[in-house]
């Protein structure tokens, strides 16, 4: 007999609880489910199941062997899925980082387009707010801004990250609105743990300015900071690919439109140009291609 087959009748007859549930759900008679059983403890050399009483239980043998079927199994199906689809057609897992605002705002949206065209691939996205080790953490790619990235790393530019700086117009309407950079420094200013805590950077008539600042709230995460600025809680400068839907409906307001915070660039870092697997290649180009170095987030803002 089939020794895959018996082992799915197996597996079967434990998960649904008795034979007869097996012989139903595998549209099989009583007699062949005890033939199958009993050709694999033929096979394996040992009794499998306690058949003395009504409820089903498993001997020692029994419980060593159904999680090694249930891997057989799997397997079979894997191989099975492998030769199904065309030699060409992209397959695998791919483990990316992104930051949570970013992997909000548009790599979720990227991600799904991507395997819609690629359903054999499956991607694991972690939204984390942190720069991550690739080779200890598992990541096959990592999205980060930066204008100084470490020169050791592989990456390909994506596009450019622009900032803007904005507020809500009920803040607005309890403050006045900041007529030059240096006013921000009567306003409180939402900022983010990690950077620009005491001091924005802004590039003003071709020259840069630092301008000091001060607020009552910070935070690690740049969701949870627009949000609390669309509440009113004060000025905040924020990434154009988060805020930009929030500017066009009027819940929030850009301020110093003249006065613009430095740039930074979006990059996609992986770990080996050598061994690159070539689904991870296609969603590299996939991305360069829907980012382009101007991105729609940034029309007509």
């Amino acid at each position: 007999m089939d020794r895959l087959i018996a082992m799915r009748v197996f597996v079967t007859v434990v998960d649904r609880g008795s034979q007869s549930a097996a012989a139903d759900h595998l549209d099989m008679s009583r007699p062949v489910i005890s033939r199958y059983l009993a050709e694999l403890e033929d096979w394996i050399g040992a009794r499998l199941m306690h058949r003395t009483t009504r409820k089903l239980s498993l001997t020692a043998a029994g419980n060593e062997t159904l999680p090694r079927c249930r891997q057989l199994l799997e397997l079979s199906a894997d191989m099975q899925a492998a030769v199904s689809v065309p030699a060409d057609t992209l397959r695998g897992a791919l483990r990316i980082s992104v930051s949570t605002s970013f992997g909000h705002a548009q790599m979720a949206d990227a991600v799904s387009d991507f395997v819609k065209r690629h359903p054999c691939v499956s991607i694991d996205m972690q939204a984390l707010d942190r720069t991550v080790n690739l080779i200890d953490e598992r990541i096959d790619l990592a999205i980060r801004a930066s204008n100084d990235l470490d020169p050791n790393l592989i990456a390909r530019r994506l596009t450019v990250c622009r900032s803007v700086i904005c507020a809500s117009p009920g803040y607005l309407h309890e403050h006045p609105s900041p007529l030059r950079v240096e006013d921000l420094s009567e306003h409180n200013c939402l900022t983010h743990s990690y950077f620009g805590k005491s001091l924005w950077h802004f590039e003003q008539d071709g020259e840069q300015v630092a301008v000091p600042i001060h607020g009552n709230i910070s935070g690690n995460e740049t969701t949870a900071l627009m949000r609390a600025t669309m509440a009113g809680a004060g000025v905040a400068m924020l990434p154009s690919y988060l805020v930009s839907p929030f500017l066009r409906n009027g819940e929030l307001i850009r301020l110093l439109p003249e006065a613009r915070p430095l740039d930074l660039t979006l990059y996609a870092v992986y770990a080996s140009r050598k061994h690159m697997p070539t689904t991870l290649r296609s969603l590299l180009d996939f991305l360069v291609d829907r980012f382009k170095a101007g991105p729609e987030w940034d029309e007509n803002l």
